[in-house]
């Protein structure tokens, strides 16, 4: 099999010379598994390319699935001419890749300055045969040749467990293992970032040169560090990531953390959502705001032009007083926790549809909390690409407050300011 490391392109370095050995071993020796090629830069709606192994005629081959934004298309390569396609798409026109072998799993990513960050790790425990797809399975053995490797290789993660800032956070320890007694907090924020990752690529913002995200009520700032990491990684942005708090104590923590960790494009201001003023937000969070601060944040990022929003409201005190229980529903909501519930999801709706009314597409789901409480909804925005006449929102807005006597929302007294 011939060398695939590239000569004379933006790979010619020490750190993807690294990977593309990785890489070619796993296809001599047939223990690749997948390989996912992400962080697109040329001029199609393709999202990533997906490969994986295939048994085509009792023949070793690769499998990849061009994914685009509509449709998937599907080609199959030999070994030899697999690597070298890989190597014409990366560095060119994808910018990160993630291998995945019996033994190891390897990852590197590609700065818009050419800087290469890899990261190798090997497997607790492995498998020495590959895992295939196969195609005429009545003609192999499946039993010899199919090897699960499920519970042999560790859950996918959007952080590495390497990053100095998870170990200055406690949560890992000077070994950069994770402290059990943060395992809850470590799966919580790759839950986040799963998320966080997933709506940038959907609000185009992937492509940025240049990202601002704020994060109101950041506390230590997990995420806040999980998201400059992420963004500084994985995507071509130059970022700017603010953390508003309250408390001056986690403040000044916070900078100092950012600043033992030579870390650029992050900094803490004291402050709250409800005077902070915000100018030129790409993204704006907030998570567990309490009460009407979730309306205020919304507001914010409506009012900032920010094209997606994401806020996990917490307590819903200005709508259950105003309620006024139809006939129908009394008997159910005389229970204090019916109507809490309900109180609950009217006040979200109403949000929802606020946003929708002001020219963002909008998502109310459930995610993991991370306070370790049930208050685990998200409410996600992406601003859209093309105005939406919001008359038809506003008669339904009107006919959710007319059917529960509701007079008064916090976020629409907010807009209509």
């Amino acid at each position: 099999m011939s060398d695939v490391i590239p000569a004379d392109n933006v790979l010619n370095l020490e750190k993807s010379k690294q990977f593309f050995s990785q890489l070619q071993h796993a296809v001599a020796t047939e223990t690749l598994q997948k390989l996912v090629l992400s962080k697109y830069q040329g001029q199609l709606a393709l999202k990533q390319v997906q490969i994986r192994p295939l048994l085509l005629k009792q023949q070793w081959q690769l499998s990849f699935t061009y994914k685009y934004q509509t449709n998937d298309i599907t080609k199959n390569y030999k070994p030899d001419a697999a690597l070298a396609e890989i190597v014409k798409l990366l560095g060119n026109d994808f910018f990160a890749a993630h291998l995945f072998t019996t033994a190891a799993e390897s990852q590197i990513t590609i700065s818009k300055k050419g800087k290469c960050l890899y990261q190798h790790k090997l497997l607790s425990q492995s498998s020495s045969q590959p895992k295939y797809l196969l195609e005429d399975r009545e003609k192999l053995n499946a039993a010899d040749k199919v090897v699960n490797t499920a519970h042999n290789r560790e859950k996918h993660r959007y952080l590495s467990l390497q990053q100095p800032f998870l170990q200055a956070l406690g949560v890992t320890d000077s070994q950069q293992k994770l402290i059990p007694a943060m395992s809850k907090k470590w799966k919580q924020i790759n839950k986040f970032i799963e998320i966080f990752s997933t709506a940038v690529q959907d609000a185009g913002l992937a492509e940025r040169k240049q990202l601002h995200i704020a994060d109101f009520g950041s506390g230590k700032a997990y995420l806040t560090f999980a998201m400059h990491d992420y963004v500084t990684n994985n995507l071509m942005a130059d970022v700017q990531v603010t953390g508003v708090e309250l408390r001056q104590g986690l403040v000044d923590l916070c900078n100092d953390t950012a600043k033992q960790l030579q870390l650029a494009g992050i900094q803490f201001e004291q402050g709250d959502v409800k005077h902070f003023k915000a100018k030129g937000i790409n993204v704006m969070i907030a998570l567990h705001a309490c009460d009407t601060a979730t309306d205020y944040a919304l507001h914010m990022g409506i009012a900032t032009g920010a094209e997606m929003i994401m806020c996990s409201p917490c307590c819903h005190k200005q709508i259950r007083p105003q309620i006024q229980l139809p006939p129908v529903l009394a008997p159910m909501l005389q229970h204090g926790i019916h109507l809490g519930q309900e109180a609950e999801m009217v006040t979200d709706s109403l949000r929802a549809l606020l946003l929708e009314a002001h020219g963002y597409q909008t998502k109310v789901f459930e995610f993991i909390s991370l306070e370790h409480t049930s208050k685990n909804k998200m409410i996600l925005a992406i601003k859209r690409k093309q105005a939406k006449d919001p008359s038809q929102v506003l008669v339904q807005i009107a006919a959710i407050k007319q059917f529960y006597g509701i007079e008064q929302h916090c976020l629409e007294q907010l807009l209509a300011v």
